[in-house]
């Protein structure tokens, strides 16, 4: 009877820490403690273990055992620690032949029956662990195609803990056959990249709206389209991602972390290269949209939009705080969430997609003759979209019904030939911007954009005559801007007009009346 130790990660957000299990197996009444401020499903790890190391031919000694997670001050969540605490423990009471290495990682849920089952958040668990210098991972075998994403570790798969016991030299029987694990339940991913995807094609007229939505596409801007039932802000919305530039490297890994944490994501086609898209229905909570719950804070629609599309359908009918709490992650790209057990941190560098009908009933357009709303009932809905949030927003745009008797005389560009023109501006982008911390004109930080990035005093004499007349805030003027030098880039120009910040100008303000 002795000690050992093995190592496990512990992940708070997409921040992982390196979990040291020590086990002590010492004379005493018959005991099995867990300490280190572990959660209820850590906590229960003991009965799993005491059956699936029974099941696997090894007894825990009837002795008294204590299990602590270092650092004890952290907390603890999930089941992944099973397999970490189950090798400590059988290495501490002398029934190893070799010791598991320090520079291992063990992750894995048991069952009772002694198989190991898989667990959500393996990648952002490896890409934590290979940071902090570790080499080598123990994952169940249903893991292996997420922990094969990580370069640079020796990954190895187990089917049940008899053969991780075998690979330490336990002395325990074959593992008997079993029923194959059932697959972890995953949700959905909209992935662009299979499949039948939506394209703008589909989109019948709209041009001006249309247009507003490439320009969003070309710069990552944020983007409101408001109109009756039926007009297309929906579909228009949809597509987006369609014309978006596939995700680089550090995206793609964000991107399949927080979707993997999230119990998301199936690592059999590779990583998430498409950027996301998000569409949460306007009932859904704070905590679902912003992230959040109980102890530590779980991502929600904002984060699992990260380098995709956020679009909330009609905007009006969500919760006054779901709204208000976009603020903050809008003009930061993150969301840092304060929970009674720990601070949890999740990017969340999204495009806002606002679709709104102009009133309660939706025919308040045009003349407005249909409208059956009152003028108090028209103020207060539209309301519900604060000065603050609307101020973030870069292009406002009205989607009016469609005129059939032009439909023919538009025909509609399908996306790839959109998304041909979004990525020769992406990539003006990044030539400009080579070296900086920003690749598109959304994220160019004001006060560089007034100075470096400002253009001439005659040519913009328009937006600072707005911004004298208070119809613009500050903000306003510098996200004028950045909408100029995306129209500039869509055109293959290296400098933003007078045209083009007059354009960016309606584009922010609407058409006028």
């Amino acid at each position: 009877m002795g000690h050992a130790r093995t190592l496990s990660i512990s992940l708070t957000g997409l921040e992982g820490t390196l979990v040291e299990v020590e086990a002590d197996v010492s004379i005493g009444l018959p005991a099995f403690s867990l300490v280190g401020l572990p959660d209820s499903s850590t906590l229960q790890a003991r009965e799993r273990v005491r059956a699936a190391a029974a099941r696997s031919g090894v007894r825990l000694a009837s002795r008294r055992i204590t299990v602590n997670l270092t650092p004890a001050w952290r907390p603890k969540r999930g089941s992944g620690f099973d397999l970490a605490i189950a090798m400590a423990v059988v290495d501490a009471q002398g029934d190893l032949l070799h010791h598991v290495p320090s520079d291992t990682v063990l992750l894995g849920e048991l069952g009772l029956d002694g198989r190991l089952r898989p667990i959500p958040g393996v990648l952002p668990a490896l890409l934590a662990a290979r940071s902090l210098g570790i080499t080598r991972a123990i994952v169940p075998e249903e893991n292996l195609p997420e922990a094969r994403l990580v370069d640079g570790l020796e990954i190895d798969g187990a089917s049940d803990l008899t053969s991780v016991l075998h690979r330490y030299g336990a002395d325990v029987p074959p593992s008997p056959p079993r029923e194959p694990v059932a697959p972890m339940p995953l949700e959905p991913v909209l992935r662009m990249d299979s499949g039948h995807a939506t394209d703008f094609a589909d989109v019948i007229g709209q041009a001006q709206a249309r247009r507003a939505a490439e320009v969003a596409a070309a710069g990552a801007h944020h983007l409101l389209l408001t109109g009756p039932p039926g007009a297309g802000k929906t579909m228009i919305a949809s597509r987006i991602p369609g014309i978006l530039p596939r995700l680089d490297d550090a995206d793609s890994l964000a991107v399949s972390a927080i979707h993997s944490l999230d119990g998301r994501f199936d690592a059999r086609a590779g990583l998430l290269r498409a950027p996301p898209f998000e569409n949460p229905h306007h009932t859904a909570s704070t905590a679902a949209v912003v992230g959040g719950g109980a102890g530590l804070a779980l991502p929600g629609a904002i984060s699992r939009a990260h380098a995709g599309v956020l679009f909330l359908d009609e905007a009006p009918e969500f919760p006054s705080r779901v709204l208000e709490a976009l603020r903050e992650p809008l003009e930061t790209g993150d969301i840092t969430l304060h929970r009674a057990r720990g601070v949890t941190r999740y990017p969340a560098r999204f495009q806002l997609v606002l679709a709104a009908n102009p009133c309660p009933c939706g025919m308040a357009y045009g003349k407005g003759d249909r409208c059956r709303c009152t003028p108090l009932q028209r103020r207060r809905y539209l309301a519900r979209l604060s000065g603050p949030v609307l101020d973030r927003i870069d292009m406002r745009v009205e989607v009016r019904p469609v005129d059939v008797h032009r439909v023919d005389a538009e025909p509609a560009e399908p996306s790839a030939v959109i998304a041909a023109r979004v990525a020769a501006a992406r990539q003006r982008q990044l030539t400009r911007f080579e070296g900086r911390a920003w690749t598109t004109n959304a994220h160019l930080p004001g006060p560089l954009l007034r100075k470096e990035f400002s253009p001439d005093p005659s040519e913009r004499r328009l937006l600072d005559h707005a911004v004298a007349q208070g119809r613009l805030t500050l903000r306003g003027h510098d996200r004028v801007l950045r909408l100029a030098w995306t129209l500039a880039d869509l055109a293959g120009l290296q400098r933003p007009t007078a045209e083009h910040i007059g354009l960016a100008l309606t584009l922010r303000e609407g058409e006028p009346r």
